[in-house]
């Protein structure tokens, strides 16, 4: 399931768009959970409010009250959740070539018909879903989902009833995946580390460590295996020296 932000100051328009939206799901395998915003003051002020729950993709009106739908975006690029695809919704194709100051992904002008609708968003997607270094596509409770990477804390093998199955938890929820620490460590960028023959943690999420276990950021702690310990060292000193050269 995709997270997509619809904002547009006009009610015909976000009522028109929803049912875009809802017409594509019924053409294709791909389901939204949707968010409407009347301004980008609204939308960014939900940004604050959910930061777990980021957005995948934001259908973005250019002209609005208040901020506008440019200014809002670069807002937006501003924060964690920078890597969010937008998709710009205008009236006036003149303002496409202010938008590639914000990495739009795609841009629609007003009205929109459903066939364009419907090509641009198989495009947009398809490259979220085949994505892995940002989004991680798992089939959890008979839906395909599109994990955002930087989100996940860990990855374990699942207990009880569920045994046989993966317990991903991210910093909002916990999904119960049918698959093998094995095969979902080729679908992980490299941030992630094995650091026991039944876990995998995001380095991003490790809050400390000891030869014996990792603290991750929600708090829980995992135990390291006495094979994976050397391996595990490695792995997050070079993360550690990496970002240290990403910040300066």
């Amino acid at each position: 399931m995709l997270r997509i932000a619809i904002c547009d100051d006009e009610a015909a328009y976000l009522a028109r768009y929803k049912e875009l939206l809802l017409k594509f799901e019924m053409h294709t395998d791909y389901t939204f959970h949707t968010e409407v915003f009347s301004t980008g003051e609204a939308l960014l002020e939900y940004y604050e409010q959910h930061r777990e729950n980021s957005f995948h993709i934001l259908l973005l009106d250019i002209e609005m009250p208040g901020l506008s739908g440019l200014e809002t975006a670069r807002r937006i690029r501003q924060l964690p959740d920078h890597d969010v695809s937008i998709v710009f919704l205008t009236g006036y194709p003149e303002y496409v070539l202010d938008s590639f100051d914000v990495q739009a992904s795609q841009y629609l002008i007003k009205p929109v018909d459903y066939e364009l609708f419907e090509q641009k968003m198989n495009m947009l997607c398809g490259h979220i879903m085949s994505s892995n270094s940002r989004f991680l596509v798992v089939k959890s409770s008979g839906e395909t989902r599109a994990i955002k990477c930087s989100d996940i804390i860990c990855i374990e093998n699942a207990k009880g009833r569920n045994k046989g199955c993966l317990a991903i938890t991210t910093c909002s929820s916990r999904y119960t995946v049918r698959d093998t620490l094995r095969s979902i460590t080729d679908k992980l960028p490299e941030q992630f580390v094995t650091i026991h023959r039944s876990a995998i943690v995001n380095m991003a999420h490790i809050r400390r460590f000891t030869a014996e276990l990792v603290e991750m950021s929600d708090g829980s702690v995992i135990p390291v295996g006495r094979s994976k310990l050397q391996h595990f060292k490695t792995s997050y000193t070079g993360y550690l020296i990496k970002e240290f050269k990403a910040y300066g």
